[in-house]
């Protein structure tokens, strides 16, 4: 128990605190499970949900050793100075496959609204995953959604306390560093996990279609990659320069291009600065 309280401005999450407000009949989420590390909280629910877990498990960790951005990039954090977590969603049979492409949307938009409402914070979201902070629209975070068969985990991970010098690179950054007016990571994660439940339930009852569920225009309002000139690198190893000019239906990004418009269903992105 010592070593969990080493650095006290870290301080562990409460696991039965969290499930008495959020888990259980009439609640949220079914379980949350809390544990001191793990390699991924992703691959440990990609595995229970091949082991027929149900929807609405919770799996946080206080560290990762091996957790993945996308592109299987590592997705590295001191233990304790973010919030790391995966949930397990089973859309089906409410919402076709076909709109399955906006859960990392909707997820990005839960951590905007919750960070906006608690961390009083500027926030925005870079399409498709990662949540941008402060005037320097530097990433304080990730998501990540990866299916096996009925079942989608969506794997979060948000700097909240980590320090200049343990940032990965320089384009990052996190709430602290921001001067956010909350950096407790127990009332961060209630209001992300509130406000994904929320988002969640509602498109789901709208059957995935996200014009009537508001999540387009909710999404839209707060993506700053739209009306941006962007450079988009495809999987196949391609290059896509153009003017980000909507999210569509599916989630796709919609670049219009010196050949016409496209719309990518995945890339990396990169915000180009206007030339003069």
């Amino acid at each position: 128990m010592a070593d969990r309280w080493a650095d006290l401005e870290r301080p562990p999450l409460d696991a039965r605190a969290l499930a008495a407000g959020l888990a259980g009949e009439g609640r949220p989420w079914r379980e949350i499970r809390v544990v001191e590390e793990t390699g991924s909280t992703n691959a440990d629910l990609l595995d229970a949900a091949r082991s027929g877990a149900g929807a609405g498990l919770v799996l946080v960790a206080e560290a990762q050793s091996a957790g993945q951005g996308r592109s299987g990039r590592e997705w590295v954090s001191p233990p304790r100075a973010g919030l790391t977590f995966s949930v397990l969603l089973r859309p089906g049979p409410a919402v076709p496959v076909d709109r399955w492409g906006w859960l990392p949307l909707l997820a990005g938009l839960a951590v905007q609204r919750a960070l906006a409402g608690l961390a009083e914070v500027e926030a925005l979201l870079k399409w498709p995953n990662d949540v941008l902070l402060g005037p320097t629209r530097r990433k304080a975070g990730g998501l990540l959604v990866q299916v096996t068969g009925g079942a989608a985990v969506l794997g979060i991970g948000l700097n909240v306390s980590t320090r200049e010098n343990e940032l990965p690179h320089a384009g990052a950054t996190s709430l602290a560093i921001e001067d956010a007016a909350c950096t407790d990571r127990d009332p961060l994660l209630r209001a992300v996990l509130r406000r994904l439940a929320t988002d969640y339930d509602r498109w789901r009852a709208a059957s995935g279609d996200p014009a009537a569920s508001g999540l387009h225009a909710g999404y839209v309002a707060v993506c700053d990659t739209v009306g941006r000139p962007v450079r988009v690198s495809l999987p196949d190893g391609s290059v896509l320069d153009g003017t980000a000019t909507a999210v569509d239906a599916t989630g796709r990004l919609v670049v219009r291009t010196a050949a016409g418009e496209r719309a990518v269903s995945a890339g990396e992105v990169e915000h180009v600065r206007p030339s003069g």
